[in-house]
């Protein structure tokens, strides 16, 4: 049984309440490791040591260029650790260990690439209109950034805020999820390791109540950056509005995986697979809404059900399997309660809709691969994010009924558009009301392109060069020549 600590200032401190609470391994039930239980003058603690270490000290005193130097050298140590980081991960979501380890092997490119962009951040001189003058911009950092993270790829969504935060200047203190904070407690230490000075990467731990609201609440703090449910997206975005602060929130979806008639329908039913059962759902990005055209729906449908029959559930860390756990008991049971509610409104079950009785998955929390066709757009099933591995198949006529029936939901994160026709392709993906259209593929990612959502998804945008403008101030400097004069109380 494991312990963990906070990691504050470069130090492992125990919690001022000296409590730990348990965390659980989605594939066994069985608890494997204690978190500790932060309070508000945890959290004070540790922003105020990322203000400390903002506003004066080595780091403060870096050039930006020294700064890309460390996050290289962090990227390095993290494709040290990636085999080791990618167990925890597993052992405290129950994700694949092959996904997992995929990510921590892709995750370094954020801290080479963020850290080769650092000093790349240049203001601009002004051709102003006004003679006698010459002015520039500069960006600035905006300071304490306060970082929270889900429970379903901690150390991946981690990279993609805090990797342009660091870039651009600012400290940062991370709160993870209560349900998977072991991975980010251990990732804290590569820190040190790889030179960066006490106080730019602090982590606390515990409940939102506790520990998110005095983390987003304090007044040290500058900018917010989340990610997670609509629901506590938009409690986060009062409470740091009432204090004015900036904030970029990545938050649910529901998206569209639509396939036309013409398209390869090996490959896009391969593409809605991937879409919905890998990660178990577990994803906002999760193709849950399956639109496809009537022609071919009963052919796509066949298709669909003989090669989710396949999938095989157990132990994340076999190379074998293919659909995990869910990761929470309380997930679980959404998921569950979900299943129910499309039944009750005349979905058709067409696949699963019931805990996986399999021996492979030990007391797991695992829910089989489930299908429901004939689904109105209109049902819950299809208009609220389920989270887990559940499709709705929605038919429709023709490309404007698709285009209807995919914007017609409050969220817009991805969508994924399944054609040969790329002049569809391409109206398709100018139309549909999302942050990331994919064609023929899906659930495609990389440091280099924009990715946040548009309607109630969220705010801002992650990955790619703009995101390291989500943690810069620009500043106006106006210099007078000498050659301004006049009457001071006219505006010049």
């Amino acid at each position: 049984m494991k312990r963990y600590d906070l990691h504050i200032n470069g130090q492992s401190v125990k919690p001022s309440t000296n409590i730990w609470f348990e965390t659980q391994n989605p594939f066994t039930g069985e608890t494997w490791a204690h978190i500790p239980r932060c309070s508000a003058q945890d959290v004070d603690l540790a922003v105020q040591a990322a203000h400390l270490a903002f506003t004066q000290g080595a780091w403060a005193e870096m050039t930006a260029s020294q700064r890309g130097l460390l996050m290289h050298r962090l990227g390095e140590v993290i494709a040290r650790r990636a085999e080791q980081l990618a167990q925890t991960e597993v052992r405290d979501n129950g994700k694949l260990y092959s996904e997992m380890l995929g990510q921590l092997n892709y995750v370094p490119q954020w801290y080479y690439y963020y850290g080769g962009l650092a000093d790349k951040v240049q203001g601009a001189t002004l051709p102003l209109d006004k003679k006698g003058y010459f002015a520039y911009t500069r960006h600035e950092p905006m300071g304490v950034v306060a970082v929270i993270t889900p429970w379903n790829s901690p150390l991946l969504l981690l990279a993609w805020k805090i990797a342009p935060a660091l870039a651009a200047g600012c400290t940062v203190v991370v709160k993870p999820s209560e349900f998977t904070s072991a991975s980010t407690l251990e990732f804290a230490s590569l820190f040190e390791e790889s030179g960066f000075p006490p106080g730019v990467f602090n982590v606390v731990t515990g409940f939102g109540n506790e520990v998110g609201s005095a983390l987003v609440e304090h007044p040290l703090v500058s900018k917010v950056t989340f990610t997670g449910s609509d629901a506590t997206g938009r409690v986060i975005n009062q409470q740091a509005g009432a204090q004015l602060k900036h904030t970029s929130l990545e938050l649910g979806g529901k998206s569209p995986n639509i396939i036309f008639a013409d398209a390869d329908l090996d490959q896009a039913v391969n593409g809605a697979v991937s879409g919905i059962f890998a990660a178990t759902g577990q994803t906002c990005i999760a193709g849950s809404r399956l639109l496809v055209q009537d022609t071919v729906y009963d052919e796509v449908v066949a298709r669909l059900l003989a090669l989710a029959k396949t999938a095989k559930m157990g132990n994340p860390m076999d190379a074998q399997t293919q659909v995990g756990p869910i990761t929470t008991p309380a997930q679980y049971q959404k998921v569950k309660d979900y299943i129910e509610v499309a039944k009750g409104e005349g979905a058709l079950l067409l696949l699963g809709g019931k805990p996986a009785d399999d021996d492979a998955c030990g007391n797991g929390w695992f829910i089989e691969p489930t299908i429901f066709g004939e689904v109105r757009n209109s049902m819950r099933i299809a208009q609220e994010e389920v989270f887990g591995p559940v499709l709705s198949i929605i038919r429709f006529e023709d490309e404007e009924d698709a285009l209807s029936i995919a914007n017609d939901i409050r969220f817009g994160l991805a969508a994924g558009v399944w054609t040969s026709d790329m002049a569809r392709a391409i109206r398709m993906s100018e139309n549909l009301k999302t942050g990331t259209v994919w064609v023929n593929t899906y659930r495609a990612i990389s440091y280099m392109a924009p990715f946040g959502g548009y309607k109630d998804s969220g705010l801002g945008r992650e990955n790619g060069i703009g995101a390291i403008g989500e943690y810069l101030q620009t500043k106006s400097v106006w210099i007078n020549s000498g050659a301004v004069t006049g009457n001071p109380f006219v505006m010049r």
